[in-house]
């Protein structure tokens, strides 16, 4: 048997163009990346996550009925995972990189309607994502995301994370009305 044969009979996605970076959703230049325009402190208004879960910062561009939303995570050398992720040498985890962008995304939603103000948003998947790079301490991830499709209890967003201006990650985000 080849491997022809197998990628035919295969159940597995195959490795295709998409399995590279796609193009950023913003060009950067267009976007004041110094200036947050939605704080950690209304953030938290909406937002539910505490503790260790507040996994986002603050918000560089957002608009209510904006389709696109960014945001950023400072990532700190004392961060709670530091030390047991991975040990001598700290590395963001991937899940929680995509649970920022779950976070931004939750944030711009319920902003699209008064009536989402009251709801609780849980994660309802994911597809497509790829992590295309390391996030180390003492820098910023930049999170983008671009709405995909919204009803009155359910959204998707694309999302791409940043660091220094290369894509650390890129996924679709779904959140649920819960």
């Amino acid at each position: 048997m080849t491997l022809e044969y197998f990628a035919r009979h295969s159940s597995q996605p195959q490795l295709n163009q998409k399995d590279m970076a796609s193009p950023s959703i913003i060009d950067f230049n267009d976007y004041d990346l110094t200036k947050t325009v939605v704080d950690k402190d209304a953030l938290l208004k909406v937002l539910r996550q505490r503790g260790r879960f507040e996994m986002v910062d603050g918000l560089l561009h957002f608009g209510a009925g904006d389709d696109i939303v960014v945001g950023y995570k400072d990532i700190k050398s004392d961060d709670w995972w530091t030390t047991d992720h991975i040990p001598g040498r700290p590395i963001f985890p991937g899940v929680l990189m995509v649970e920022a962008a779950a976070q931004i995304c939750t944030f711009a939603f319920m902003h699209h309607s008064e009536d989402n103000m009251d709801k609780f948003v849980g994660f309802g998947g994911m597809n497509n994502t790829r992590f295309r790079g390391t996030v180390v301490p003492d820098s910023r991830l930049i999170i983008v995301g671009k709405l995909l499709r919204i009803r009155s209890r359910m959204f998707t967003y694309y999302t791409q994370g940043f660091v220094d201006g290369k894509m650390m990650f890129e996924s679709e985000i779904m959140g649920v009305v819960v």
